[in-house]
Protein backbone atom coordinates (compact mmCIF):
# COMPACT_ATOMS: atom_id res chain seq x y z
CA UNK A 1 0.00 0.00 0.00
CA UNK A 2 1.28 3.16 -1.17
CA UNK A 3 1.27 6.55 -1.91
CA UNK A 4 0.98 7.09 -6.37
CA UNK A 5 1.45 10.81 -7.31
CA UNK A 6 -0.32 11.71 -4.59
CA UNK A 7 -2.95 9.66 -4.46
CA UNK A 8 -3.29 6.63 -1.90
CA UNK A 9 -2.97 3.31 -3.91
CA UNK A 10 -4.12 0.19 -2.13
CA UNK A 11 -4.23 -3.35 -2.60
CA UNK A 12 -5.56 -5.69 0.23
CA UNK A 13 -3.96 -9.45 -0.06
CA UNK A 14 -5.64 -12.50 1.64
CA UNK A 15 -3.77 -15.63 2.22
CA UNK A 16 -5.19 -18.92 3.93
CA UNK A 17 -2.45 -21.21 3.32
CA UNK A 18 -4.21 -22.44 -0.15
CA UNK A 19 -2.91 -21.68 -3.05
CA UNK A 20 -1.11 -18.24 -3.39
CA UNK A 21 -2.29 -15.42 -1.99
CA UNK A 22 -4.88 -13.19 -3.49
CA UNK A 23 -6.17 -9.81 -3.75
CA UNK A 24 -9.39 -9.01 -2.32
CA UNK A 25 -9.47 -5.00 -2.17
CA UNK A 26 -7.95 -2.63 -4.32
CA UNK A 27 -8.26 1.42 -5.02
CA UNK A 28 -6.61 4.59 -5.58
CA UNK A 29 -7.65 7.97 -4.08
CA UNK A 30 -10.42 8.19 -1.89
CA UNK A 31 -11.38 4.29 -1.70
CA UNK A 32 -7.04 3.78 -1.32
CA UNK A 33 -7.37 6.04 1.77
CA UNK A 34 -10.45 4.45 2.86
CA UNK A 35 -9.23 0.29 2.37
CA UNK A 36 -5.55 2.03 4.48
CA UNK A 37 -8.60 3.15 7.01
CA UNK A 38 -10.06 0.26 7.51
CA UNK A 39 -6.81 -1.73 7.74
CA UNK A 40 -5.33 0.02 10.59
CA UNK A 41 -8.64 0.18 12.36
CA UNK A 42 -8.84 -3.54 12.57
CA UNK A 43 -5.07 -3.90 13.62
CA UNK A 44 -3.81 -5.06 10.08
CA UNK A 45 -0.59 -3.89 8.76
CA UNK A 46 0.30 -1.88 6.36
CA UNK A 47 3.88 -1.63 4.34
CA UNK A 48 4.00 0.70 1.75
CA UNK A 49 5.52 -0.13 -0.98
CA UNK A 50 5.36 1.82 -4.38
CA UNK A 51 6.08 -0.66 -7.38
CA UNK A 52 4.51 -3.77 -5.29
CA UNK A 53 1.40 -2.19 -5.16
CA UNK A 54 1.27 -0.72 -8.70
CA UNK A 55 1.93 -4.82 -9.90
CA UNK A 56 -0.40 -6.26 -7.32
CA UNK A 57 -3.37 -3.63 -8.25
CA UNK A 58 -2.97 -4.81 -12.42
CA UNK A 59 -4.37 -8.24 -10.65
CA UNK A 60 -8.28 -8.84 -11.00
CA UNK A 61 -10.03 -8.68 -7.62
CA UNK A 62 -10.04 -12.54 -6.47
CA UNK A 63 -7.07 -13.68 -8.12
CA UNK A 64 -4.51 -14.97 -6.94
CA UNK A 65 -0.88 -13.09 -7.38
CA UNK A 66 1.40 -14.72 -10.35
CA UNK A 67 4.40 -16.73 -9.14
CA UNK A 68 6.71 -13.28 -10.27
CA UNK A 69 5.46 -11.49 -7.15
CA UNK A 70 5.90 -14.84 -4.65
CA UNK A 71 9.27 -13.68 -3.34
CA UNK A 72 8.02 -9.70 -3.26
CA UNK A 73 4.68 -11.06 -1.18
CA UNK A 74 5.95 -13.07 0.62
CA UNK A 75 8.47 -10.67 2.41
CA UNK A 76 5.74 -8.70 3.10
CA UNK A 77 3.91 -11.42 4.71
CA UNK A 78 7.37 -12.06 6.76
CA UNK A 79 6.73 -8.37 7.88
CA UNK A 80 3.55 -8.83 8.94
CA UNK A 81 3.86 -12.01 10.72
CA UNK A 82 6.95 -10.28 12.37
CA UNK A 83 4.90 -7.16 13.35
CA UNK A 84 2.14 -9.87 15.10
CA UNK A 85 4.88 -11.60 17.10
CA UNK A 86 4.12 -15.12 15.00
CA UNK A 87 7.97 -15.32 13.93
CA UNK A 88 11.12 -13.72 15.27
Amino acid sequence: MTKVTDRKLAVALEYDRKGAPRVVAKGRGELGEKIIEVAKAHDVPVEENEVLAGELSNIELGDEIPPELYRAVAEVLVFVLRLSGRVR
